[in-house]
C-alpha cells in the first residue's frame, strides 16, 4: 500500500547496491534499470487517500510545525520568535512528511523547526545527470544535478530566518541531505547558520580502485571531499551522528541475512562489508574530520524504522533523539569536555549513554554489539523461511 512507499524506496535503493556488489557491470545496469521501473510502478499515485501520510505539496518551500496545533503552518504564526531555528534536509527518496515527528521533537524543545519541502517524485530530477558525461566517468559534480534541491533549501532558509528574527540556525541533514547541506553552505554561504548536524549521512567517498565498488553518487562525494573537506567552515560547529544498528558480513561469510544484506551495501559505500552501520550507511563513512562525531547503538537509518518496528527506531525516534539533541539545543560553550573525548589525531567522538565510543575510524571498539534482538529475530525467521 502507499503507506509503505518509504519502505519500497529504501529496499529498492539497497537492492541496487547489493546488485552492484554481486553482478557484472552489464548485469548491474540491467538490474538497476528494472528496479527503477519497478519503483515507478509501485509508487505510481493511486486513488487511495494518502493525506495523512503524504500531504499535497505546499506552495511554501518548508513545513513549519506548530506546538499548539501539532500540524503544518506557515512562518507567520503570530508566536514569539524562537531562540533557534532548525532546518531539516530530507534524505534520498524521503519526503517532507517523513520528518514531521522529528520536527515536533524540536518544536517541543522551544525551537522553530522547518522541513525543506521535498516530495518523493522530486528525486527523479536527479536523472537529468545521466546526460552529463561526467556521470558515466564517475566525476559528476553536484551542480546542476541537485540545483532543484539547493533552490528549495535557499527558499526555506530565507523563510526560517524571517521566522526566528535573527536567532541562529542549525542545518540538520539526514542521509543524502547531509552532503547536500555541505554543497549548500559552500555555494550559498553560511550567513545565519552556526551549526551543521547530520544523521546517517554518507560523507566519505568510497575508496578508489576496489574491485566491484561503484560510487553511487558518481563522483559527488569526491567533489565534496575536495571542495569542502571535513569541518570546512570555521564559523560553523559540525556534528555527525551515525547509527550502529547492524554489523555487516560478507555474502559468503557467516551471519544472518540482515547482516549480509547490510554488508553488501556497506561494501559499496566504504569498500568494506564487515563494519558497523545503520543498515544503509556504514559508520566509517558517516563522520567528518574536525567534527564532533557521535555513534548511537541500535539506530536504524530511515524514518521507515518508526513505522516498521522490526527495523528498530531511527535517528528521529523517541528513543534516539535525546542522545544527540543537546548538540542542537544546548549552549555550545556550556557543553562540558566530559560530554565527549578526543582520540589522538582523530576527530572528536561523543560517548554518552548508549552512544558507543569509536576507535578513531568510526568502527566500534572490540567485537562490537550484537544485532538488536528484534532485527536478529526477523533475520533468523527470514533465513529459516
Amino acid at each position: 500500500g502507499t503507506e509503505h512507499e518509504g519502505a519500497v524506496m529504501v529496499l529498492l535503493c539497497r537492492a541496487q547496491s547489493t546488485a552492484r556488489a554481486l553482478l557484472s557491470n552489464t548485469h548491474t545496469r540491467f538490474c538497476s534499470e528494472h528496479l527503477q521501473k519497478l519503483a515507478v510502478i509501485m509508487l505510481r499515485p493511486t486513488h487511495t487517500s494518502t493525506a495523512h501520510y503524504s500531504p499535497k505539496p505546499s506552495r511554501r518551500a518548508g513545513l513549519a510545525i506548530s506546538a499548539k496545533s501539532n500540524g503544518l503552518q506557515g512562518p507567520d504564526s503570530g508566536e514569539a520568535a524562537a531562540s533557534r531555528g532548525v532546518l531539516i534536509l530530507p534524505g534520498l527518496a524521503n519526503n517532507s512528511a517523513d520528518y514531521v515527528g522529528l520536527a515536533q521533537h524540536l518544536q517541543d524543545r522551544g525551537l522553530a523547526a522547518r522541513v525543506v519541502q521535498v516530495g518523493r517524485s522530486d528525486w527523479s530530477r536527479n536523472a537529468g545527470a545521466l546526460t552529463d558525461i561526467n556521470w558515466w566517468k564517475g566525476t559528476l559534480k553536484p551542480r546542476p544535478a541537485v540545483d532543484w534541491y539547493l533552490t528549495k533549501i535557499n527558499t526555506a532558509l530565507d523563510e526560517l530566518k524571517r521566522e526566528v528574527d535573527g536567532a541562529p540556525i542549525t542545518l540538520l541533514g539526514h542521509s543524502a541531505g547531509g552532503w547536500v547541506g555541505r554543497v549548500f553552505m559552500l555555494d550559498f554561504g553560511v550567513t545565519g547558520i552556526d551549526r551543521y548536524i547530520t544523521l546517517g549521512s554518507p560523507h566519505a567517498p568510497p575508496p578508489a580502485g576496489v574491485q566491484g565498488v561503484v560510487d553511487q553518487t558518481r563522483g559527488i562525494l569526491n567533489y565534496c571531499q575536495d571542495a569542502c573537506p571535513g569541518a570546512h567552515h570555521p564559523e560553523v560547529k559540525y556534528v555527525t551522528v551515525a547509527g550502529n544498528f547492524v554489523k555487516g558480513v560478507k555474502m559468503d561469510g557467516e551471519g544472518t541475512w540482515l547482516q549480509k544484506f547490510a554488508g553488501a551495501g556497506y561494501q559499496q559505500v566504504c569498500g568494506e562489508a564487515e563494519v558497523w552501520g545503520d543498515c544503509i550507511v556504514p559508520t566509517p563513512s558517516a563522520h567528518l574530520e574536525g567534527a564532533i562525531n557521535v555513534d548511537i547503538d541500535d539506530c536504524f537509518h530511515s524514518p521507515l524504522g518508526a513505522r516498521l518496528k522490526f527495523f528498530g527506531p531511527w535517528y528521529g525516534s523517541d528513543e534516539m533523539v535525546d542522545q544527540w539533541m543537546h548538540w542542537v539545543t544546548d549552549d555550545w560553550e556550556a557543553l562540558q569536555p566530559g560530554d565527549y573525548h578526543e582520540h589522538a589525531g582523530q576527530p572528536t567522538t561523543k560517548s554518552h549513554g548508549s552512544i558507543a565510543p569509536t576507535n578513531g575510524n568510526g568502527t566500534a571498539n572490540g567485537n562490537g554489539r550484537k544485532v538488536s534482538s528484534e532485527a536478529a529475530a526477523v533475520a533468523t525467521a527470514v533465513s529459516k523461511e
